[in-house]
């Protein structure tokens, strides 16, 4: 097993750099922190490189899960320093537990939907709690597959693997430009449920049985003319009081959980 005592090592410091969205681009490769996360990530076979840990920071739970891995030998394993280890961390109370994981390579190709599918398309999200708090909400109802569309956060920012507190590792998450994603969409017969305040009918109102797409834009701005021009339908969330608009993490619950709803079948 290797083991860095310093953080000025040169791994310590080409790994601090993945926190750089143009070097996790570059190298395809990112940092997961947490005992959570990392157990998501093997359960999902994720392209897992490397583990580091770090013994100081490790709860009894997490030093369970690194001993299980550790017997599998199906991972490297780097045994890092309580200072090595704080530099590569972005939690104010680590738990001991990093990995090295490739990116995914999830494309349109390669998703196999059912027939009654259930997609979620979030277009130009900038912060990115709220896509961690969506596809945690995705991942609790079912959802196919979740699509990331125009500017705005990568879901490989270590913020949205942190919110996501490991539903990342769920169902499938690909970025791509939305004018493919609606031919595709358009192509695999989905309703394209499009959220708006212009909309003459609530989200209740919709019928989500069947395949169905419901696309969430930016709180600020809402879904730019190019989603509401492929919309099938739209929807909106009624409101009164004096705010004006809903965290689009909420907003998602709603309109995800009414979806959920209709198809249970408990």
């Amino acid at each position: 097993m290797n083991y860095i005592e310093s953080p000025k090592n040169k791994k310590i410091k080409e790994l601090f750099r993945l926190q750089e969205r143009r070097i996790r681009n570059r190298e395809q490769r990112y940092l997961l922190e947490g005992r959570r996360e990392l157990e998501r990530a093997v359960q999902a076979r994720a392209s897992i490189k490397e583990i580091l840990f770090a013994p100081k920071y490790l709860s009894l739970v997490s030093q369970e899960i690194i001993a299980k891995l550790l017997k599998e030998n199906n991972y490297e394993f780097t045994e890092l320093s309580k200072e090595a280890f704080k530099k590569l961390s972005l939690r104010q109370n680590p738990d001991g537990v990093l990995a090295i994981v490739k990116m995914l390579e999830n494309n349109l190709d390669d998703l196999d939907l059912p027939a009654d599918a259930l997609v979620v398309v979030l277009d130009s999200l900038e912060k990115p709690g709220n896509i961690g708090a969506i596809l945690r909400t995705a991942d609790s109802a079912n959802v196919n597959a979740i699509f990331i569309t125009g500017t705005g956060t990568d879901i490989y920012n270590p913020n949205v693997l942190r919110s996501s507190l490991g539903s990342f590792y769920a169902k499938p998450v690909i970025s791509l430009d939305a004018a493919k994603l609606i031919t595709y969409l358009k192509a695999q017969n989905f309703k394209i449920v499009a959220t708006s305040p212009a909309a003459t009918s609530n989200y209740w109102q919709e019928d989500y049985t069947n395949r169905s797409a419901i696309i969430l834009g930016a709180e600020d701005s809402g879904l730019n003319k190019e989603w509401l021009d492929a919309a099938n339908t739209k929807v909106l969330i009624p409101m009164q009081g004096l705010a004006d608009s809903l965290n689009v993490s909420t907003a998602a619950a709603l309109l995800i959980y009414e979806a959920f709803r209709q198809r249970y079948k408990g």
